[in-house]
């Protein structure tokens, strides 16, 4: 019986190091490339919120018409489907008589139950899920999933000691062609308009992730990052790497690989080995959130600990548009909604402001990050605001950032905070009019 493929594309929008497209190529007869655009992540949530903002589903739109450019070389083409997966996917199965459903393995709790669901609906048809986000597969990882360690210093020991990266895989020279296509309800991404925004620094799709990649490793700035890293603006002082990761635009590994070399051929130092420490944050929270499931996105966390923060919608309004009383989280709450982007050191500073000053439930800010950052990514956002608030992976109380303190220390001039005017509309808290909205000015 031929081999009739599906190829479900979520965070894996690549060509290279893409175990799924090997696989396809050795065992399918016919293969179905498809992309869903959910309605679902443009409609407001339980938060009031949505899943995807502008930005960076503009930088996935662009993501998608490379992927798209990339599989015509190799024969194919990509279904961007604007359709939620759970209707269109059984319209597909039947259509093209689909026997073979290929995904990468998803670490967020509503992805693994779109998963699950299907193999329950079709138990006669093949799944196959592969990790394609991840620097090691599930089955190199040193223990079982159900003993993962609670800590990243318990589980970066373990990896060091008993794993090795392997190397990125190539493009397949060739792929299974695809079936007569029926369907006329999906997106021709080709001819999407995708309007400019000169406050976003990065473009979407696999091309201009290698190019940034091999721009970044051809410099000296690896050998500095331990240095610079801590920054809270500029564009040389991290990788920058973290938006195309996201989409999986850019393989994990291909970075490892690309910093082998560099290691090799020009230098290996404290700071070339911070990249890959980093690295294994990312690693470390792909497979927590995998191990805790549900658990990632409740109040009380991992650890099920009480809280007495609530939700306050105007200093919730004000966090979010930078009108809280504090310049420095103002300016980086303006940066954040122009850009799509902020510095790792300044989403600690906004975070521990919103949990502490403001006491506000950590899922809002946890929300709001996902609709608006470029590189959201479930497990490291969810993840690090339960760090931040005291729930998640570490024992210890909360953080706890003296906001005085970290503008002394990253912004000691307030550039920063002139450059978003962070300084401008300061309103105490609960500063509210007759309508209950934040009052414009200074409280």
């Amino acid at each position: 019986m031929a081999v009739k493929g599906l190829y479900w594309f979520t965070n894996d929008l690549r060509l290279h190091d893409n175990p799924i497209l090997h696989q396809a190529y050795e065992h399918c007869d016919s293969l179905l490339c498809v992309y869903f655009m959910e309605p679902q992540k443009q409609q407001f949530n339980r938060y009031q919120l949505v899943s995807v903002g502008e930005i960076r589903h503009r930088f996935l739109l662009q993501a998608l018409q490379a992927l798209q450019s990339n599989l015509a070389t190799l024969g194919q083409r990509l279904l961007v489907m604007q359709a939620d997966p759970m209707l269109s996917m059984p319209v597909l199965i039947e259509q093209y008589g689909i026997n073979l459903i290929y995904r990468s393995r998803h670490c967020g709790w509503y992805e693994q139950q779109q998963w699950r669901y299907l193999k329950q609906c079709y138990p006669h048809l093949r799944f196959v899920e592969v990790d394609t986000h991840t620097l090691y597969s599930q089955d190199q990882l040193p223990f079982p999933l159900s003993d993962m360690p609670k800590s990243y210093s318990k589980f970066r020991k373990q990896i060091e000691q008993n794993v090795t990266v392997s190397s990125p895989l190539l493009v397949p020279d060739y792929l299974p062609p695809q079936p007569n296509v029926f369907c006329s309800d999906y997106l021709d991404i080709r001819h999407v308009h995708i309007s400019d925004n000169d406050q976003v620094e990065w473009h979407g799709g696999e091309n201009a992730a290698l190019m940034h990649l091999q721009q970044y490793f051809s410099s000296s700035l690896p050998s500095n990052y331990k240095e610079t890293r801590n920054a809270i603006e500029g564009w040389d002082n991290s990788t920058k790497f973290s938006p195309w990761l996201a989409c999986g635009a850019l393989s994990a590994k291909m970075i490892m690989a690309t910093l082998l070399d560099y290691e090799k051929y020009k230098e290996k130092n404290s700071s070339t080995y911070w990249i890959f420490f980093e690295l294994l944050w990312r690693e470390f929270f792909q497979w927590h959130a995998h191990a805790v499931g549900r658990d990632l996105y409740r109040f009380s966390g991992v650890q099920n600990k009480r809280l007495l923060n609530s939700f306050y919608p105007t200093r919730f309004k004000q966090w979010c548009e930078g009108s809280t009383p504090y310049p420095i989280v103002n300016a980086f709450m303006k940066q954040l909604n122009k850009t799509g982007y902020m510095s790792n050191r300044g989403r600690q500073i906004v975070a521990s402001c919103l949990v502490n000053e403001l006491s506000i439930d950590w899922r809002y800010g946890a929300a709001y990050f996902e609709q608006q950052l470029i590189d959201h990514d479930v497990a490291a956002n969810w993840g690090n605001w339960q760090y931040i608030a005291g729930v998640g992976t570490d024992s210890r109380e909360k953080r706890w950032f003296d906001l005085e303190k970290q503008t002394r220390i990253f912004d000691p001039n307030h550039h920063f905070i002139r450059h978003w005017r962070g300084d401008e509309n300061l309103n105490a808290l609960d500063s509210v009019n007759i309508d209950d909205w934040p009052l414009s000015g200074r409280g």
